[in-house]
């Protein structure tokens, strides 16, 4: 029993792992240079700014150039900052292997 249980773990923590080391990213624990810092700021200022924007008062096109911004900073940031990922199912199923085994 505690043969199977330990290869089910393994397995687990391995699916668990997969999506981080198949990452684009070389290194995802790598810390963001000054410059990235500081491009990050810059972003992040700028989602603020079209926080406060009055989305009411624009026309159909300016709010789908404000979207597509958005997304165009949203991808950029996750890019500089990179991440480590787990799935939910790998997450569930080691959260059960955790109770039945304790």
């Amino acid at each position: 029993m505690k043969k199977i249980a330990y290869f089910l773990s393994m397995l687990m923590f391995l699916t668990a792992v997969a999506p981080a080391a198949m990452a684009k990213n070389g290194s995802a624990d790598k810390e963001p240079s000054p410059e990235e810092k500081a491009r990050l700021e810059q972003l992040d200022e700028r989602v603020q700014e079209i926080k406060a924007m009055d989305f009411r008062a624009m026309d159909k096109e300016e709010r789908k150039e404000i979207r597509n911004e958005l997304r165009d900073i949203n991808k950029e940031a996750k890019e500089i900052g990179g991440g480590v990922y787990i799935s939910v199912g790998a997450l569930i199923v080691i959260l059960i292997l955790l109770v039945i085994l304790t």
